[in-house]
């Protein structure tokens, strides 16, 4: 008896410290100061955005001459845009503006970060993004963590394309597979449900996902083209993981064929 009892407050502990530090598990920012100068080999603007509710978004936007259109860019859950500006090579060297954004509370970004506030604030973007682009020169682009929200964004509007990053099936489904003895569904507080938003999107979609994928787990991204085989692209990159597909030629050969799609 003594043992079951300590085993109980045991797992009330363990549940207890995870409702109220999950953020602190899946987010791992880089805070910058506000006068952080951003240093890239190709032009660029900084934009600051104060949102109604008093948090603040810092972006940057890669122009490029004549370009074909923009690729707004959601990234993973570490670090800022300063280290996430490496990827923007592969977009601006093919004719695109690129644009991505911090998360709040990442790098130069401030104030309280949720599920439904990055929704908001990804949405705020993307129609800002509207007003200097035609919507079908849109292209949202998702990165792991950022899979999610760019579908959501997706959803919602009618962006040229949709690029899936190596995604998961939902949040929820991503965190259980490692915390499935966690009563998830009544503690988790980012849910994410990318499938459902997967169905609701109107143009085409490429998911890439690499075969060798232990973090996000490969079979997620099949789930999610088979949703949809219509409208879904898979594109599998052989041996690929979770943060290596920039090293394989046939990921940039995929970008290649999908922006000039």
């Amino acid at each position: 008896m003594t043992f079951l009892i300590v085993l109980c407050i045991s797992y009330a502990f363990i549940v207890f410290i995870f409702y109220f530090l999950q953020d602190f598990f899946f987010f791992r920012p880089e805070l910058l100061p506000s006068d952080f100068k951003y240093q890239y080999s190709f032009p660029f603007e900084e934009k600051q955005f104060d949102l109604p509710d008093g948090g603040r978004i810092n972006a940057i936007w890669f122009k490029v001459p004549n370009s074909l259109g923009v690729v707004y860019f959601l990234k993973g859950n570490s670090r800022s845009i300063k280290g996430w500006g490496k990827f923007a090579k592969d977009y601006v060297g093919k004719g695109y503006d690129f644009f991505m954004m911090d998360y709040r509370g990442f790098g130069k970004s401030r104030g309280h970060r949720s599920e439904h506030i990055i929704y908001s604030d990804t949405e705020y973007i993307y129609n800002w993004l509207n007003q200097q682009y035609d919507q079908k020169k849109i292209v949202v682009l998702g990165r792991s963590l950022g899979t999610g929200f760019a579908a959501r964004v997706a959803a919602w509007n009618d962006p040229k394309l949709l690029i899936l990053d190596s995604p998961y099936y939902s949040f929820q489904y991503q965190i259980s597979r490692f915390a499935w003895w966690l009563p998830l569904k009544w503690i988790l507080k980012y849910k994410i449900p990318t499938w459902q938003y997967l169905q609701k999107v109107k143009c085409h979609v490429y998911i890439i996902h690499g075969d060798k994928d232990f973090l996000i787990s490969y079979e997620q991204g099949v789930r999610l083209q088979k949703l949809i085989p219509d409208r879904a692209t898979l594109i599998t990159i052989k041996g690929g993981r979770h943060n290596n597909l920039p090293a394989f030629e046939s990921y940039h050969k995929a970008l290649y064929r999908i922006l000039n799609s």
